[in-house]
């Protein structure tokens, strides 16, 4: 504040685009890390993108039944399930500190 109580609207506006250049450098960041996830005691593993793009998938041969496959789709939705979580809270905890109030939770696309 300047004197008079007056706000000083040049560090005002310098603060904003550091706080700016500060949320797109986390969610440069987060767009290009990878989180992991698992299913079945690690019989089917993920790897995604915190953006949402599934990396890989690795099943192992145990859990592959054709007898039972609703078994392998629940396994595989589970891992996939798993690193989106994962991938929430990564978002959730760089840019938590960056929301400061601004309704918090995730942001769409990440």
């Amino acid at each position: 504040m300047q004197p008079g109580g007056q706000f000083d609207m040049q560090q005002l506006l310098a603060q904003a685009q550091q706080m700016q250049q500060a949320v797109l450098e986390a969610q440069a960041e987060i767009a290009a890390a990878e989180v992991n996830g698992s299913a079945g005691g690690g019989l089917v593993e993920v790897t995604i993108k915190a953006t949402g793009e599934v990396v890989s998938l690795a099943i192992d041969p145990k859990a592959v039944d054709p007898e039972d496959v609703d078994t392998l789709q629940d396994l595989v939705i589970g891992a996939i399930n798993d690193a989106m979580a994962k991938a929430q809270k990564l978002a959730s905890e760089r840019l938590g500190p960056l929301s400061g109030g601004l309704g918090g939770g995730s942001l769409p696309g990440l």
